[in-house]
C-alpha cells in the first residue's frame, strides 16, 4: 500500500502561481511513477502531469505546458507541481496518483493508477 497526501492548493488570482506537494509514504517511493490529475465539478478526471521513477522524464497535458511543472525528490518521498500563470480554467480538485510500472508509455488515464490522494482544491479567481 502507498498513501498519499496533497497539500498547497488554494485560492490565487489569474496570473498567479502555487506549488502542490504530495507526500507518499508506505513503500519504496522511487519505485513509483507519479501523476498528478484534476477534476473540476461536474467534469471527469482529467492528466495533468506525470515523471517516472527518477525524475528524468516527464509528460504534460497540451492544456499546461509551459506554465506547469513536475518534479519530485526522492529523498523526500515527494512529488511536486509547480503552477505559473494560473488560470480560471485551472480551477479543480487536484490529485496525485501513483502506479508502479516500468513501462515507456506513460499512463495518462486514472484506472492505469492504482494509488490516490484525497485531493487539494484550487481556485483561481479572474
Amino acid at each position: 500500500q502507498v498513501q498519499l497526501v496533497e497539500s498547497g492548493g488554494g485560492l490565487v488570482q489569474a496570473g498567479g502561481s502555487l506549488r502542490l506537494s504530495c507526500a507518499a509514504s508506505g513503500r519504496t517511493f522511487s519505485n513509483y511513477l507519479m501523476g498528478w490529475f484534476r477534476q473540476a465539478p461536474g467534469k471527469e478526471r482529467d492528466f495533468v502531469a506525470a515523471i517516472n521513477w527518477s525524475g528524468g522524464s516527464t509528460y504534460y497535458a497540451d492544456s499546461v505546458k509551459g506554465r506547469f511543472t513536475i518534479s519530485r525528490a526522492n529523498a523526500k518521498n515527494t512529488v511536486y507541481l509547480q503552477m505559473n500563470s494560473l488560470k480560471p480554467e485551472d480551477t479543480a480538485v487536484y490529485y496525485c496518483a501513483a502506479v508502479r510500472t516500468s513501462s515507456i508509455v506513460v499512463p495518462t488515464t486514472p484506472p492505469l493508477y492504482n494509488y490516490w490522494g484525497q485531493g487539494t482544491q484550487v481556485t483561481v479567481s479572474s
